[in-house]
């Protein structure tokens, strides 16, 4: 059975950090998904409009929100990238292929989660946080996000609000290259997650961002903090 496709129309595209464009786009009727699955996003190549090529972005807003956001990271030259800072904004159409992605959280076991990111990686994170705590979700739950430089850090304000209304949600950023004034963690995201967490044996392990991230993350969760191989979900990202 064909994945459906629709049509949906750009409400705001913002930079709302360095290199960091999040975009918000209208929720077609009938469209369906899961949070921590992804779309498929036709990109036109600038000056031709006929050449497309798809575009893959984990959905950032919960599936109970009434529009569809996600966020993406400028890179240099990329198809989507050009496309999105010199292009897209309020009444911007393209077509959307959606659901995809096995990407969603374990609820059939009791263990607790823990989220680890880098830069966009966050998105489905944020569509599951936002979905799964307004419900009641009690477990404990950590998000480890990892950032090149301060410049880079986007939803923390929505961040807080999470810690300040769900006692049991706490979020840790680190910084990969931080200004000397930076009082928060420095170095790799996964160099932290055992300073906060000192038993590994209640957790399930959620990894999304660059793929050399994520794969370092997968070993060190198996390896070093002892957590089972099936209980360490991964989702790479070029």
């Amino acid at each position: 059975m064909p994945t459906p496709s629709f049509t949906f129309e750009c409400i705001s595209n913002t930079v709302i950090a360095e290199n960091i464009h999040e975009l918000e786009f209208t929720k077609p009727e009938g469209i369906e998904f899961t949070e921590g699955q992804f779309l498929l996003l036709d990109v036109p190549l600038i000056g031709n409009t006929e050449d497309i090529q798809p575009r893959a972005y984990s959905i950032a807003s919960s599936p109970n929100d009434e529009t569809l956001l996600f966020v993406i990271k400028l890179v240099p030259d990329g198809r989507a990238s050009t496309w999105v800072k010199e292009e897209v904004k309020q009444g911007t159409q393209t077509r959307i292929q959606c659901p995809f992605g096995k990407f969603v959280l374990d609820t059939e076991t009791s263990k607790e989660y823990v989220m680890m990111c880098t830069s966009t990686g966050i998105a489905p994170f944020r569509s599951q946080l936002r979905t799964i705590l307004p419900k009641g979700e009690t477990r404990k739950i950590d998000l480890f996000f990892g950032l090149l430089n301060e410049e880079e850090i986007f939803w923390e304000e929505e961040l807080k609000e999470l810690v300040n209304q769900y006692p049991n949600f706490s979020y840790h950023i680190s910084v990969g290259d931080p200004e000397s004034s930076f009082d928060g963690f420095k170095g790799y995201v996964q160099q932290h997650a055992a300073e906060v967490i000192t038993d590994f044996s209640n957790k399930q392990i959620y990894i999304c961002g660059a793929p050399i991230m994520a794969k370092s993350v997968k070993q060190e969760a198996i390896e070093t903090w002892g957590v089972a191989k099936e209980d360490v979900h991964m989702e790479g990202f070029i």
